[in-house]
Order: structure tokens, then sequence, then C-alpha cells
């Protein structure tokens, strides 16, 4: 597995999301499955692994922090506080998440689920557009300070949030979606990531599942799955957005790999700071995504499929509105 950076911290060149153990999309393996998935995938050579106290929530950073403790040392462990108070947190006696008390409460309850005494990168989990950015960077650097966390960053963020929050302390990565279906971020955040040696951390790199080519217009989604809330997936539009599964199958043939595999390493080829972090439940799942990092597109291919790419139109989307219909999360 080759590695690269997030600012100062090494990780695997693909990570491993994890919140998929616990929910988001449908029916959840067994804890034991689980476990043994997420150790399977650093036994592969997979060093990031995230997770969110939202995810469940908290049963994610309970089943994270079992799992990856024979080799917490050896990984980087990054997680998530919500900008937002869950039922439970109102006991702390705050009006608000993003007070200096509420969010090192929030890291504390984390580090208990985690069983460690540190998270690697602690992010804020999606940036109201309301709030002062430069304040909770001063916190964050309080707890680098102290050694709670190594490093931070922000998700979902936009380029102004970014620049006043580095300003104060410099962040370690940004976590936002982004994939050959939702490329709004390499306008304006990428680039700024790059001049700012902040690393990118890619969730939904295959469009929740999309990029894999596994699921048609009749495919049925059940229970707590976020596809049933995202527009890509209604039927008309994965009957749209068949071009684009046409072209990934065509240059998987060539390259004699997937199109799961073909759209990560597009990825892995634009930016050396860019890391996905696919969800990947089965055995076949973690051996296909953690391989694309060995699947090596020429220059001359690149460019051969961001012309192809360029043509395509994509049809429907994945935004926190529609999610928070399903309960899971808020919206900005």
């Amino acid at each position: 597995m080759e590695h690269r950076k997030l600012r100062n911290l090494e990780v695997s060149a693909i990570g491993m999301g994890c919140m998929g153990f616990s929910h988001g999309y449908g029916a959840l393996p067994p804890k034991e499955e689980s476990i043994r998935l997420i150790r399977k995938a650093y036994d592969l050579g997979c060093t990031l692994f995230d997770t969110a106290e939202a995810y469940g929530p908290f049963v994610n950073e309970e089943l994270v922090g079992e799992a990856v403790k024979p080799f917490r040392d050896k990984i980087v462990l990054e997680t998530k506080f919500s900008p937002f108070l869950f039922p439970e947190q109102e006991k702390w006696g705050e009006k608000s998440k993003l007070t200096r008390k509420s969010i090192r409460n929030a890291l504390e309850d984390s580090l208990k689920r985690l069983q460690t005494d540190y998270i690697d990168i602690y992010y804020e989990h999606r940036v109201p557009l309301d709030s002062q950015v430069e304040d909770v960077a001063g916190w964050m650097g309080e707890l680098i300070e102290e050694g709670k966390i190594r490093g931070w960053g922000q998700s979902q963020s936009n380029p102004e949030q970014i620049k006043k929050a580095h300003a104060v302390t410099p962040l370690t990565a940004v976590q936002s979606e982004y994939s050959m279906m939702e490329r709004m971020f390499e306008k304006e955040v990428i680039p700024l990531c790059k001049e700012l040696n902040i690393g990118f951390v890619a969730f939904s790199p295959m469009a929740s599942g999309f990029l894999s080519g596994k699921y048609n217009k009749t495919t049925q989604y059940k229970g707590d799955d976020v596809r049933l809330a995202i527009t890509r997936f209604k039927p008309e539009n994965v009957e749209k957005n068949q071009p684009l599964l046409d072209m990934l199958h065509e240059f998987a043939d060539k390259k004699n790999a997937t199109p799961a595999q073909i759209s990560l390493a597009w990825m892995l080829h634009k930016n050396d700071f860019v890391v996905p972090i696919p969800g990947m439940r089965k055995d076949e799942r973690i051996a296909e995504n953690l391989g694309a990092a060995d699947v090596k597109l020429t220059d001359e291919e690149f460019r051969a499929i961001e012309t192809e790419l360029n043509k395509i139109p994509i049809y429907g989307n994945r935004t926190d509105e529609d999610i928070q219909r399903m309960g899971h999360v808020r919206a900005q």
C-alpha cells in the first residue's frame, strides 16, 4: 500500500470509512463481523480509519475503538463532532455545541468510546454558515497543545471558512464529498487545500456505491439506507447516468480492473494530497477498494478519462437536506 500525507500525518493512500458498519446503508453486519473486516483492512495496509459521534449516534465510535485497539498506535484515527447538540448532550447545560466546554466534553466522550487517549484528526462535522470558525480553531489549537488531538479539520466547509480557521490553527485536513459524480470542490476548495498544504479526505468517493456499477434502476433500498434519499439513485437518474458507468467499464476492461478501482485510481492520480475513504463491508470490497492503489493510470489514460468525464452530464446528487429527512443528520 502506498502512503501520502495529510499535512504532517502519513496515511495509506486509501482509507476506510466506517459509518456503514452502524447505519446508513441498510442491513448491518454483526458486530463481530464488522470488527473482523476493519482488522482485515488494516492487515491489507489501510492505516486511516474514519468515524464520527453522529454515526449511530455514538455506537460507531465504540465499534471502531474496539476494532482498532490492537494496532491503535500504528494508524491514523479520525473522528468528528457535530456542531449540533444531541439530546444526550443537553445534560452539559450548554445552549450550543460550538463552545469551548461543549467541544471538550464531546472530545472526552469520543476518547472513551474509542478507547484511546488522543485523536489523530478531530473534525467539525459540517460548519454552520453563521458560526465563528476562528473561535473553534482557537479551541482546537488548545487541544493540540495539550496532546488531546494531533490535528484538526473541517467537513464540507467553504473557502472562506477554511482560510479564516487555518489562519488561527492550521488545518490538517478538510473532509468533504468528492467523486466523479460530485466535483464541486475541484473549483476552489481542493486548489486552496493544495496552496495551504491541507490534506483533503474524500468521503463517498464512489458516490455511495453508484460508481461500482453494482446497482441499477430496479435495485430496492430499505430501512435507513441513505440511497432512499440520494437523488442520483432515483430510477430515472440511474438510467440517465448510465453513460458514466459505460465509460468506467470501458476503461476498466482496458486496465484489467473494476469500475470502482478506476474511479479511485482517477482520484489518486489527480492529486497526491487527496485520500479517499470508501465504505466497504465485505471481504471482496475491501480487497477491491484497497487494491485500487495498485491501478496506475498513465498521464494519457488520465487525460482520456477527464475528457470523457467532462462530456457526461450528471443527474441527481446527495445533499444533507435530503438525508436529514431520514433523521440522520442536520443540515446547515
